[in-house]
C-alpha cells in the first residue's frame, strides 16, 4: 500500500485555492490508490511549534541526559520526520504570504530538517516525489514585473530538493485575488483559467505519480 502525506498551510478554511487544488490531487490519488493511506496535516488548524532550543540541542545530547523538555521536543520532531519518511508521495498546499511561504509551513520544515538524518549526505526520504500547490494572488511568472519577488518556489526548491533530496514539482494557480481585489479585476478570466488548469495539472500529476509508484 502507498502512503500520501498531505499538508495544507493556508490560514483560510474557505476560499483557499491552495487547499482546493491540493484536495483535488488527494482525491485523484485516493482514486488511483484505493488501498492506500493518507496522513493529513493541517498546519493552520493544528500548528506545529516553531523549532526551539530544546528541539535543536536534544539530538546532540545522549538520551539518558536529555531534559524532559528536550525529550518532548525530540519526540515531536521524530513524529513529523517519521511521517515524511514513510510517505511514498507528498502534496503540499501553500499560499504566498508576503512573497514567501506561511510561517506555519516554515515551522514544519524546520522540524523535519535534521542533519544526519533527513538532510546531509544520505537524506532518509531522498527520492520521494513532492507536489507543491503554490497559489498566489497575482502573477510572479518569468517576465512579469514581480518576478524577482517570488520566494516560494525558489525557497522550496532549494530546501526540498537541495537539503532533503526530494523530487519537487509545482502547480501554480495565479491571480487568486482577482475577484476580491478591484485592481486585479481585468484578470478574472485569467484567474479562472489558471485555477482550472491547476486542478487539471493536479489530477494528471496524481495519476502519473500513482502509475510510477505501481510500476
Amino acid at each position: 500500500m502507498s502512503t500520501l502525506l498531505h499538508i495544507d498551510s493556508s490560514a483560510l478554511t474557505e476560499g483557499s485555492v491552495s487547499r482546493e487544488v491540493s484536495a483535488t490531487f488527494r482525491k485523484e490519488w485516493e482514486a488511483q490508490n484505493p488501498e492506500g493511506t493518507v496522513i493529513y496535516r493541517d498546519l493552520a488548524a493544528t500548528p506545529v511549534p516553531h523549532l526551539s532550543a530544546d528541539g535543536i540541542t536534544a539530538s546532540y545530547v545522549p538520551a539518558e541526559h536529555r531534559t524532559p523538555e528536550q525529550q518532548a521536543a525530540l519526540a515531536l520532531r521524530e513524529e513529523l520526520i517519521s511521517e515524511l519518511e514513510q510517505a511514498d508521495a507528498v502534496v503540499i498546499g501553500t499560499p504566498m504570504y508576503n512573497f514567501t511561504i506561511p510561517s506555519s509551513l516554515k515551522a514544519w520544515l524546520d522540524q523535519v530538517i535534521l542533519m544526519g538524518r533527513t538532510a546531509g549526505e544520505q537524506p532518509s526520504a531522498a527520492g520521494t516525489s513532492v507536489t507543491v500547490v503554490s497559489a498566489r494572488g497575482g502573477s510572479y511568472a518569468a517576465g512579469t514585473p514581480r518576478e524577482s519577488f517570488e520566494f516560494v518556489t525558489t525557497y522550496l526548491e532549494k530546501v526540498l530538493t537541495g537539503m532533503l533530496g526530494l523530487e519537487v514539482d509545482f502547480v501554480l494557480p495565479e491571480f487568486t485575488l482577482a475577484r476580491v481585489n478591484p485592481a486585479l479585476a481585468d484578470f478574472i478570466d485569467t484567474a479562472d483559467a489558471s485555477k482550472a488548469q491547476a486542478h487539471q495539472d493536479a489530477v494528471e500529476k496524481a495519476k502519473a505519480l500513482s502509475a510510477k509508484l505501481a510500476a
